[in-house]
């Protein structure tokens, strides 16, 4: 392949790339708030959890919550398996993605 068939290939490339790169970064928060953040604890003060579940979701004050343990290893979900552990009351709404909760 000669240089300039090179250069105008690699440059066919970064322009193809452009449209899906670009709203991939402006949405990365988004993804990573559905898919793997949602519903986790994501910190505790004076034994109060913060939780991440806030407006966005749907969430409201005195709301119950089950809590799971997700361990890797054999089972039906695709190799993790989900123990109940018990429950949350959520205390106050932080914003549209964040609670604060009491252990049940």
């Amino acid at each position: 392949m000669h240089i300039v068939t090179k250069r105008t290939f690699a440059a066919a490339l970064i322009m193809l790339a452009l449209p899906v790169a670009i709203p991939t970064a402006a949405t990365a928060a988004g993804i990573g708030h559905s898919f793997f953040m949602r519903g986790s604890v994501v910190g505790m003060e004076n034994g109060t959890p913060t939780i991440c579940i806030g407006k966005a979701d749907g969430a409201t004050a005195d709301q119950v919550l089950d809590v799971y343990r997700v361990k890797a290893g054999p089972g039906p979900k695709g190799g993790f398996t989900r123990t109940n552990v018990g429950s949350i009351r959520i205390n106050a709404i932080i914003d549209d993605h964040f609670a604060t909760a009491t252990v049940v």
